[in-house]
């Protein structure tokens, strides 16, 4: 893709979701952590109803490890795979306590070995909590860059996020990452997106299809 579509899609969208930012609930690094642990295929909004308990019953690993198993599973129980998540963060707790010192690790190489941290984890992590750019490739972030043709369509994750590194600026790595969430979480839905009201629909494959198709049954 030519360097100035990819500029105007991301000017595009940063004018449609100028104060985008993460909308997990937390305060410091670790509590981040355990957040983007939780929010495994689980929304967001239903994760910060969970922590706004769960973060004033534990403040450090040491808390989280001092409880049974159980008691941490009881506490997040709305969260989907409630179970795997509480053996997850006791395990996570712990190796931050034995190999850390109880911090979060700032590093990208560090974070992704730590149980329940994937890299779609860590880079959140850095870029929310350290401020380190990088780019973390959610279920909204792949289907954007897809519909938008800034990935094929059969990429994998780990091709997006290269894909969108080299593209985007890397100053703009994690405000870009807030805005394509934005974008896809409140306008390029999965299901009904708003392709007849999109700025972004001369650029965008997947809405002229749609439109195509809408346009062909309205016809007959």
């Amino acid at each position: 893709m030519k360097a100035a579509t990819v500029r105007y899609i991301l000017d595009t969208i940063g004018e449609m979701f100028p104060d985008a930012h993460c909308e997990l609930n937390h305060s410091n690094a670790f509590e981040l952590t355990i957040a983007v642990l939780l929010s495994a295929q689980c929304t967001d909004e239903t994760v910060n109803k969970v922590t706004k308990d769960l973060f004033q019953k534990y403040k450090s690993p040491e808390d989280y490890v001092a409880v049974p198993l159980e008691e941490l599973e009881q506490d997040i129980r709305r969260i989907g795979l409630y179970r795997n998540k509480a053996k997850h963060i006791r395990n996570l707790c712990m190796l931050l306590m034995e190999q850390y010192g109880g911090e979060v690790p700032r590093e990208h190489d560090e974070l992704v070995k730590l149980p329940g941290v994937g890299r779609k984890t860590a880079n959140v992590v850095v870029s929310n909590a350290f401020d380190v750019p990088a780019i973390a490739v959610d279920t909204h972030v792949e289907r954007v860059s897809k519909r938008l043709a800034l990935a094929n369509w059969k990429d994998s994750v780990l091709e997006v996020e290269k894909k969108l590194m080299k593209q985007v600026p890397r100053e703009e790595w994690t405000i870009t990452h807030h805005r394509l969430i934005f974008f896809g979480r409140y306008h390029c839905k999965a299901q009904n997106p708003k392709c007849q009201v999109c700025p972004l629909l001369d650029v965008c494959r997947e809405g002229k299809k749609r439109m195509k198709t809408s346009q062909i049954r309205k016809d007959m």
